[in-house]
């Protein structure tokens, strides 16, 4: 990977392909590795950046308060790229709004995958989830923690590990550890999501959800899709929450024609 360094310490990335850019931005259980699958068929017609957010996979932990959104905004600097189809899963998914919410103009196109909502009114379901994996982070039983976050995030609560794809748990278990060990400091020094009203998007807006991932998810998403004007739902049948690793043929054939326009 390559690396960019500045004074908090340093984003690893890559840079695959050419044409348009697309930067393709993971989840908060992963890292660059989720669009593993999905790549290849992209930078056939783009050039694919992709990078560990700060404190996940090969990125350093922040050695002080630092923002997403500014972030990738110096990533692109660096690389040289005014403007850029933004493709993001998960919290990658909300960094991609708070991106465009925040930079407009650097903006040509936005695709969220499962995105959380600030604020959002958590079912029970989600609240048992946190509080488990609080008890196990807190007796530093780092292994039921990620146990806990395979169940949540891979597995999902509509179906049987027997209906996963036996390759994935080992392909999520090293990068899902990563972010476990480091969420407290990335937690401590992240500024957060953006404040910003999504109905200001005004750059094609793609939002898509994965029909097996838990109910609050897939209500989020449809928040997104109507109150982002003209924004596309997209649903995934086969899909939980990490669309990428779960259905990457299926969102190939969306991504593709969505980011040709």
């Amino acid at each position: 990977m390559l690396m960019l360094a500045d004074e908090l310490g340093h984003l690893s990335y890559t840079v695959t392909g050419d044409g348009p850019p697309v930067v393709l931005l993971h989840a908060g259980v992963a890292d660059h590795r989720m669009w593993d699958a999905v790549v290849p068929a992209l930078a056939e017609q783009h050039t694919v950046i992709r990078y560990d957010l700060r404190g996940f996979g090969e990125s350093a932990l922040p050695t002080g308060p630092f923002s997403e959104t500014d972030d990738l905004r110096r990533l692109l600097d660096h690389l040289g790229h005014e403007r850029v189809r933004l493709v993001g899963c998960s919290w990658g998914g909300r960094v991609a709004v708070d991106f465009t919410l925040t930079h407009p103009d650097r903006v040509r196109s936005l695709v969220a995958l499962c995105p959380p909502w600030p604020g959002y009114p958590w079912s029970a379901d989600m609240v048992a989830y946190d509080e488990v994996e609080t008890a196990a982070l807190a007796a530093g039983d780092l292994d039921d923690a990620v146990r806990v976050n395979m169940d949540m995030w891979l597995r999902g609560s509509a179906r049987e590990w027997s209906d996963v794809d036996a390759a994935l748990p080992d392909r999520l278990r090293g990068p899902l550890r990563t972010s476990l060990e480091n969420q407290d400091i990335v937690g401590k020094h992240s500024q957060g999501p953006t404040d910003g009203d999504i109905a200001t998007i005004t750059v094609p807006t793609l939002v898509g959800i994965g029909r097996l991932d838990i109910a609050d998810f897939q209500d989020i998403a449809r928040r997104y899709a109507a109150g982002i004007p003209d924004a596309t739902l997209a649903e995934f049948a086969t899909a939980g929450h990490l669309i990428p690793l779960d259905a990457p043929t299926e969102l190939i054939s969306v991504l593709s024609p969505f980011l040709a326009r």
